[in-house]
Protein backbone atom coordinates (compact mmCIF):
# COMPACT_ATOMS: atom_id res chain seq x y z
CA UNK A 1 0.00 0.00 0.00
CA UNK A 2 1.84 2.99 -1.27
CA UNK A 3 -0.58 5.43 -1.54
CA UNK A 4 -2.88 7.75 1.62
CA UNK A 5 -5.29 6.30 -0.87
CA UNK A 6 -4.89 2.40 -0.04
CA UNK A 7 -4.14 2.54 3.33
CA UNK A 8 -7.87 5.04 3.93
CA UNK A 9 -9.67 2.18 2.50
CA UNK A 10 -7.95 -0.23 4.57
CA UNK A 11 -8.96 1.17 7.17
CA UNK A 12 -12.42 0.33 6.30
CA UNK A 13 -11.72 -3.06 7.18
CA UNK A 14 -9.58 -2.52 9.60
CA UNK A 15 -12.35 -0.24 11.59
CA UNK A 16 -15.26 -2.74 11.19
CA UNK A 17 -12.94 -5.73 12.18
CA UNK A 18 -12.78 -3.33 15.19
CA UNK A 19 -16.45 -2.72 15.89
CA UNK A 20 -16.92 -6.16 15.51
CA UNK A 21 -14.21 -7.65 17.72
CA UNK A 22 -15.80 -5.10 20.30
CA UNK A 23 -19.62 -5.76 19.76
CA UNK A 24 -18.82 -9.96 20.38
CA UNK A 25 -15.84 -9.24 22.96
CA UNK A 26 -13.29 -11.64 21.01
CA UNK A 27 -10.88 -10.95 18.56
CA UNK A 28 -11.91 -12.21 14.59
CA UNK A 29 -10.06 -15.78 14.68
CA UNK A 30 -11.97 -16.38 18.18
CA UNK A 31 -15.37 -15.25 16.41
CA UNK A 32 -14.29 -17.29 12.97
CA UNK A 33 -13.25 -20.22 15.21
CA UNK A 34 -16.90 -19.99 17.26
CA UNK A 35 -18.57 -19.61 14.68
CA UNK A 36 -17.00 -22.43 12.30
CA UNK A 37 -17.89 -24.69 15.53
CA UNK A 38 -21.53 -23.70 16.40
CA UNK A 39 -22.51 -21.95 13.26
CA UNK A 40 -26.15 -21.85 14.51
CA UNK A 41 -25.27 -20.92 17.98
CA UNK A 42 -25.21 -17.36 17.11
CA UNK A 43 -27.30 -16.27 13.46
CA UNK A 44 -25.79 -12.61 13.77
CA UNK A 45 -21.93 -13.66 14.88
CA UNK A 46 -22.30 -16.03 11.31
CA UNK A 47 -23.85 -13.22 9.27
CA UNK A 48 -21.23 -10.63 10.69
CA UNK A 49 -18.40 -13.15 10.10
CA UNK A 50 -19.60 -13.96 6.96
CA UNK A 51 -19.71 -10.67 5.57
CA UNK A 52 -16.72 -9.48 7.13
CA UNK A 53 -14.86 -12.41 4.69
CA UNK A 54 -16.70 -10.75 1.80
CA UNK A 55 -15.60 -7.89 2.86
CA UNK A 56 -11.82 -8.50 2.79
CA UNK A 57 -11.68 -10.47 0.31
CA UNK A 58 -13.42 -7.57 -2.09
CA UNK A 59 -10.53 -5.19 -0.08
CA UNK A 60 -7.77 -7.45 -1.86
CA UNK A 61 -9.51 -7.66 -5.35
CA UNK A 62 -9.64 -3.96 -4.80
CA UNK A 63 -5.66 -3.60 -3.85
CA UNK A 64 -4.87 -5.70 -6.88
CA UNK A 65 -7.06 -3.74 -9.11
CA UNK A 66 -5.08 -0.84 -7.78
CA UNK A 67 -1.36 -2.25 -8.22
CA UNK A 68 -2.04 -3.13 -11.71
CA UNK A 69 -4.02 0.05 -12.43
CA UNK A 70 -0.75 1.90 -11.23
CA UNK A 71 1.81 -0.21 -12.66
CA UNK A 72 -0.16 0.66 -15.98
CA UNK A 73 -0.45 4.25 -15.41
CA UNK A 74 3.75 3.95 -14.86
CA UNK A 75 4.20 3.02 -18.25
CA UNK A 76 1.41 5.10 -20.30
CA UNK A 77 2.53 8.19 -22.11
CA UNK A 78 0.50 11.47 -21.76
CA UNK A 79 -2.84 9.45 -23.26
CA UNK A 80 -4.82 6.61 -21.22
CA UNK A 81 -5.33 3.38 -23.81
CA UNK A 82 -8.53 1.43 -24.14
CA UNK A 83 -6.93 -1.50 -21.50
CA UNK A 84 -6.01 1.37 -18.81
CA UNK A 85 -9.08 2.54 -18.78
CA UNK A 86 -10.74 -1.11 -18.64
CA UNK A 87 -8.29 -1.64 -15.42
CA UNK A 88 -9.56 2.27 -13.78
CA UNK A 89 -13.21 0.60 -14.60
CA UNK A 90 -12.44 -2.71 -12.62
CA UNK A 91 -11.20 -0.79 -9.38
CA UNK A 92 -14.34 1.72 -9.22
CA UNK A 93 -16.20 -1.85 -9.86
CA UNK A 94 -14.13 -3.21 -7.02
CA UNK A 95 -14.44 -0.02 -4.84
CA UNK A 96 -18.34 -0.27 -5.18
CA UNK A 97 -18.45 -4.24 -4.32
CA UNK A 98 -16.24 -3.48 -1.10
CA UNK A 99 -18.43 -0.20 0.16
CA UNK A 100 -21.24 -2.47 -0.25
CA UNK A 101 -20.15 -5.30 1.64
CA UNK A 102 -18.69 -2.58 4.22
CA UNK A 103 -22.15 -1.35 4.60
CA UNK A 104 -23.82 -4.59 5.61
CA UNK A 105 -21.18 -5.20 7.87
CA UNK A 106 -22.31 -2.16 9.19
CA UNK A 107 -25.97 -2.45 9.21
CA UNK A 108 -25.45 -5.90 10.57
CA UNK A 109 -23.76 -4.98 13.53
CA UNK A 110 -25.77 -1.67 14.14
CA UNK A 111 -29.28 -3.16 16.23
CA UNK A 112 -30.96 0.11 16.02
CA UNK A 113 -30.70 0.37 12.01
CA UNK A 114 -33.75 0.73 9.80
CA UNK A 115 -35.23 -2.28 8.83
CA UNK A 116 -34.50 -4.15 11.97
CA UNK A 117 -37.46 -3.74 14.54
CA UNK A 118 -40.30 -3.52 12.10
CA UNK A 119 -42.31 -5.74 9.25
CA UNK A 120 -38.58 -6.05 7.48
CA UNK A 121 -37.16 -7.62 10.34
CA UNK A 122 -39.42 -9.79 11.19
CA UNK A 123 -39.79 -11.10 7.40
CA UNK A 124 -36.14 -11.26 7.44
CA UNK A 125 -35.97 -13.66 10.46
CA UNK A 126 -38.37 -15.87 8.73
CA UNK A 127 -35.61 -16.26 6.11
CA UNK A 128 -32.77 -17.30 8.22
CA UNK A 129 -32.04 -20.74 7.71
CA UNK A 130 -33.34 -23.62 10.33
CA UNK A 131 -31.81 -26.40 12.00
CA UNK A 132 -34.66 -28.65 10.33
CA UNK A 133 -38.18 -28.78 9.99
CA UNK A 134 -40.31 -28.35 13.04
CA UNK A 135 -42.55 -31.47 11.79
CA UNK A 136 -42.29 -34.22 9.87
CA UNK A 137 -42.56 -33.15 5.81
CA UNK A 138 -42.49 -36.75 4.34
CA UNK A 139 -44.08 -39.75 4.99
CA UNK A 140 -42.93 -42.30 7.24
CA UNK A 141 -41.96 -45.26 5.99
CA UNK A 142 -43.60 -48.83 5.25
CA UNK A 143 -42.71 -52.17 4.64
CA UNK A 144 -43.45 -53.15 1.16
CA UNK A 145 -46.74 -53.86 0.28
CA UNK A 146 -48.60 -52.38 3.22
CA UNK A 147 -51.70 -50.64 2.13
CA UNK A 148 -52.78 -49.25 5.67
CA UNK A 149 -52.85 -45.66 5.30
CA UNK A 150 -54.82 -45.88 1.73
CA UNK A 151 -57.02 -48.81 3.88
CA UNK A 152 -57.74 -46.58 6.72
CA UNK A 153 -58.28 -43.74 4.44
CA UNK A 154 -61.19 -45.74 2.19
CA UNK A 155 -62.51 -47.20 5.06
CA UNK A 156 -63.05 -43.44 6.75
CA UNK A 157 -65.05 -42.56 4.09
CA UNK A 158 -67.01 -45.39 3.97
CA UNK A 159 -67.92 -44.50 7.54
CA UNK A 160 -69.18 -41.19 6.44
Amino acid sequence: MSDGITEASADVVGVLTERIEARFDMGMDQLKAAVAAAPTANPDATDVVKWHGLLVEAQSVLERAEDDLLAALQTQPSEVDDPTMGLAHRVNAAVTARDGRAMVVRWLLDPNAPGKKDLAAERLARLRPRPGPAVQTSAPNRPAGSTAPATAWRSARAAR
